[in-house]
């Protein structure tokens, strides 16, 4: 059981660390507090005079940064966690689309949803996007939002159904009454459609486009996926006028440079999810494509059946892709690179205040400044050697931190992890709750089944052809060809 929180309504402050602003000048502030009152962000500077009864927190040495927000996360399949370690996107689809995600019950929703959200506010991920396409009823759909609002974090339930066509789902008397029913105005759940476009001439999305314009939802789908997604399907959102800047284009890997113009002119955004796309096969995580047409970018983790919840190893990966790019385009010409493009501080801003705008909440969301909504991590391990020196902070968070150095976080002025142990959260009957979930789906697949899902044929590997054997190591003489 995690400690419980008796700090309800009173004032915090976050004492001595050093403020990653993230703001439009990415101010670095060493030595700063960072006074919370009610949900908002009151006061930023050093030796700040707080009100009586304040919850002080002492940042010393550590670094305080905005919550992070995932935009893309298939948070139902977290109860599979690691199952489809070796799977290329060709296995996730036939698992989820075609064989087994069609058994996913309520409930198994309601357990992935429910480990997700308490695993995103461990890592300091304040905000996350739930990319809910496996809501096969609306009683699917209700699940997944009781599971969210079980947890204090903020998310945005994105809407879909890999079982029907979205102009059918988005039509049904059922969708309507979800939407009247459980889309509020609540702060702490936004809503989103999800679903792709196939590039069918015919473009049978266009009445579910037609569905979010009426409801005034954005539209977030998975775009520039290798054989799912792809030119003809921005093609046909774009002359059929469902390009805008609400839209936010999941992985945009495999693109043509007049996809990413109309991508650009149109002002959507994309979320790149680079642990995905580097292993799965959507394309090559494509943020040098992005920088270079002027397209803001968002980080994401796509999904636990996978690869991991947080949205550290998302800066890592991403920086490490990009500049492995950009090596290798230099080389092939025959030119280094000096100075690398993508900097520490710019995948910082992407895992948050990207995140917020492509969310349209940058006004209140993704940055440490006065007015702002109280969305704070305190990133601090006293007994880690790796939490000093702390020279460069942004490269700290992006190459050094993962989340066992999350020591504190907050939500709307909330402290949900407090000394590294989530508040209020009772991590026994989560575990229950999951565990459920996976004897449901191992009995329902049979061992069998279930062995051959997670362990996928190995292609057999063909050693080249090697004209060099040497025979004698001493004296270097050899034998070849």
């Amino acid at each position: 059981m995690s400690e419980p929180s008796d700090t309800a309504g009173r004032p915090v402050v976050l004492r001595g660390g050093t403020v990653l602003t993230v703001d439009a000048t990415r101010r670095v502030l060493p030595g700063h507090d960072v006074l919370v009152t009610g949900d908002t962000i009151t006061a930023i500077g050093p030796d700040l005079a707080v009100p009586e009864g304040t919850v002080e927190i002492d940042a010393t040495g550590g670094i305080v940064m905005p919550g992070m927000i995932d935009t893309h996360r298939h948070m139902w399949q977290t109860a599979m966690r690691g199952y489809g370690a070796d799977w290329t996107l060709t296995q996730y689809f036939v698992w989820y689309y075609l064989d087994w995600g069609k058994v996913f019950r309520p409930q198994d929703v309601y357990a992935g949803n429910l480990l997700s959200a308490v695993e995103a506010l461990d890592a300091g991920v304040t905000t996350t996007v739930d990319w809910s396409h496996g809501l096969q009823t609306t009683e699917h759909a209700d699940a997944a939002v009781d599971a969210l609002q079980a947890v204090a974090g903020r998310f945005v339930l994105a809407y879909g159904n890999i079982q029907d066509a979205p102009a059918h789902w988005t039509s049904t008397p059922e969708f309507r009454d979800f939407v009247s029913r459980r889309v509020t105005d609540d702060p702490m759940l936004g809503f989103q459609l999800a679903f792709d476009v196939t590039g069918d001439p015919a473009f049978p999305e266009k009445p579910a486009f037609e569905v979010a314009r009426e409801l005034g939802v954005p539209v977030t789908t998975h775009a520039g996926v290798w054989g799912a997604t792809g030119d003809d399907g921005i093609k046909l959102m774009h002359d059929h006028g469902f390009m805008t800047p609400h839209n936010i284009y999941v992985h945009s890997a495999s693109l043509s440079a007049d996809s990413y113009h109309r991508i650009a002119a149109t002002g959507g955004s994309v979320s790149v999810s680079t642990e995905s796309e580097q292993s799965a096969g959507q394309g090559y995580p494509p943020t040098w494509a992005l920088r270079a047409h002027g397209i803001p970018v968002s980080l994401s983790m796509d999904t636990s059946v996978w690869w991991s919840g947080d949205l550290f190893t998302a800066m890592r990966t991403t920086l490490g892709a990009d500049r492995s790019r950009e090596h290798l385009e230099a080389h092939a010409k025959g030119d280094t690179v000096t100075h690398a493009a993508l900097r520490a501080d710019q995948v910082v801003e992407w895992a948050t205040r990207g995140g917020a705008k492509a969310l349209g909440r940058e006004d209140e969301l993704g940055s440490v400044e006065v007015g702002k909504k109280a969305d704070l991590v305190l990133v601090k391990n006293d007994n880690s050697p790796v939490s000093f020196p702390v020279l460069n902070p942004h490269g700290h968070i992006a190459f050094q931190a993962q989340r066992g150095d999350v020591h504190t976080v907050l939500v709307n002025g909330r402290i949900v992890k407090r000394d590294h142990r989530l508040v209020d959260v009772d991590l026994p009957a989560v575990r229950r709750t999951v565990e459920e979930t996976v004897e449901h789906l191992r009995s329902r697949l049979g061992e069998e089944a279930w062995q051959q899902g997670m362990n996928p044929d190995v292609p057999e590997a063909k050693i080249l052809d090697n004209p060099y054997t040497y025979t004698d190591y001493q004296s270097g003489s050899t034998h070849g060809g």
